[in-house]
């Protein structure tokens, strides 16, 4: 599905939002950077997709990108050889249910909209955790819908009839925009995701709601001196 799309996916991305897609990134980087001890910081951008976060991450500490489709790796890559990223951008192949790292070797995992698609949202944030170290700061941006009846409700006519059909004719490919509702609507709210990440041996979860909660942040610390559930 991502791989059909990959060629488009940013355009897309930028055009269904207005634009506004970029302005979540930006305050990712921002509270991320607010709980950062001073110095440089090591970042892991979990299915980093074309890039676009692992860019924004790069200024201000090295990253490394990783997702689990290819051709939106090779997106990234072409992107990445256009640009003049601060600190040094690497990209690989992986699996975000068994990242290929150490323990404990970063200081900050975050993504953009792939918590809903993992297969095990549980199973994910453990792995994130174990490859952060303690305390590391884990943000997840993702959408969600909004909770004011009026914002909700214009929201849910173009979520639902506007989007799906514009990303069809405009991607040429049918199946992407047409599931990106059905996983939004069936997506945990951000108080039950918050339990969802403190469950996965994560503290003081907190969650920053954006565009009158069509999308949110989710904020936590890995707690490596807790027992693992079993």
């Amino acid at each position: 599905m991502f791989s059909a799309i990959a060629r488009r996916y940013d355009f897309l991305n930028h055009f269904l939002s207005a634009n506004i897609d970029r302005r979540w990134r930006r305050s990712c980087v921002q509270e991320v950077s607010r709980r950062l001890a001073p110095g440089t910081a090591r970042f892991l951008d979990i299915g980093c997709g074309t890039g676009d976060l692992s860019l924004a991450f790069s200024e201000i500490g090295p990253v490394i990108g990783c997702d689990f489709c290819r051709p939106m790796l090779r997106v990234f890559q072409e992107k990445l050889a256009r640009a003049t990223p601060r600190n040094t951008v690497f990209v690989l192949e992986g699996d975000a249910l068994s990242l290929p790292f150490p323990d404990m070797r970063f200081d900050a995992v975050v993504s953009a909209f792939v918590l809903r698609n993992l297969i095990d949202a549980r199973a994910g944030l453990r792995e994130m955790r174990r490859v952060m170290r303690h305390d590391g700061v884990l943000a997840l941006l993702d959408f969600s819908m909004p909770r004011s009846p009026v914002i909700a409700s214009v929201y849910r006519f173009y979520f639902l009839h506007v989007l799906p059909r514009l990303g069809s004719l405009l991607s040429g490919v049918d199946g992407p925009y047409r599931y990106l509702p059905d996983s939004v609507q069936t997506f945990p709210g951000p108080e039950a995701l918050e339990a969802l990440i403190a469950g996965a041996g994560f503290k003081e979860p907190e969650h920053r709601l954006f565009a009158g909660g069509i999308a949110v942040l989710l904020l936590a610390r890995a707690d490596h001196r807790r027992m693992d559930d079993p």
